[in-house]
């Protein structure tokens, strides 16, 4: 693993973002802020922990499945991976250098919806550590995923349309900003469908764990177990579609 070039890309392509392009750092908070808006309105406060913790769950999800969009940019237009082709830098740094860069995007983010936690009081010692958990394996797995629409997409205009309808399905229709029992309530099938995308598994395993829904240990553990599934499955199809040295 090339350690060095995966900081140095993330460096470059996640944190100097905020000096060059600010206007997507806001922008990719308007729709978790408005949606936490929303529920703050419409329930009178009633969810509002719920949209609180669910929109950090929402803007990483948000944040990994658009990152599609610069992944296809640098492969079909900028030929960023035929560069590395040559170089000791394998698959594996490059998707991972790319992940951590979203990753740090997501930062102004995870520091707004850190602050409307601590003022909610929903953070402890336990829940701090199990979001970060969460994010972590929401940014690889969401990661992934953009990797392998990547992989599948021919030409970059096709990719937005792709992105903006997956963005939708996987990571407001879950159940991030209300209860989960509210849709195991609705229909028992559409929630396992929704498990298919990495959101669902996460913000369900949040909202257990962070008190909002009833103790559950067997759903609590089928979460967070199809969680890291969903990670490795989807990191191993990305691996395969990225066409590299191997190939």
């Amino acid at each position: 693993m090339n350690i060095r070039f995966i900081f140095t890309f993330a460096w470059y392509y996640g944190v100097k973002i905020f000096s060059r392009g600010p206007s997507y750092v806001i922008a990719s908070l308007t729709t978790p802020l408005s949606l936490l808006f929303i529920v703050y309105v419409l329930t009178q406060g009633k969810l509002v922990e719920f949209a609180v913790v669910g929109g950090m769950i929402s803007l990483i999800g948000s944040i990994g499945l658009q990152s599609a969009g610069d992944a296809t940019f640098m492969k079909l237009q900028l030929r960023v991976q035929e560069m590395y082709v040559a170089s000791a830098v394998t698959p594996i740094d490059y998707m991972l250098a790319l992940t951590m860069s979203f990753l740090t995007f997501s930062i102004p983010g995870i520091v707004v919806y850190t602050v409307l936690g601590t003022i909610f009081g929903l953070y402890n010692t336990v829940t701090a550590l199990s979001m970060v958990f969460l994010i972590v394996m929401l940014t690889l797995s969401t990661s992934a995923i953009a990797f392998i629409i990547s992989g599948l997409v021919k030409h970059v205009r096709n990719v937005w349309g792709i992105v903006g309808i997956l963005s939708i399905i996987m990571t407001v229709i879950p159940p991030t900003f209300y209860p989960y029992t509210d849709l195991q309530n609705f229909s028992t099938s559409l929630i396992y469908i929704l498990f298919i995308s990495p959101v669902t598994p996460a913000a369900i395993s949040a909202q257990i764990i962070f008190g909002l829904e009833p103790w559950n240990m067997a759903i609590l553990t089928y979460s967070l177990l199809t969680l890291v599934a969903e990670t490795v499955i989807y990191f191993a199809i990305a691996k395969y579609l990225i066409r590299w040295r191997e190939n």
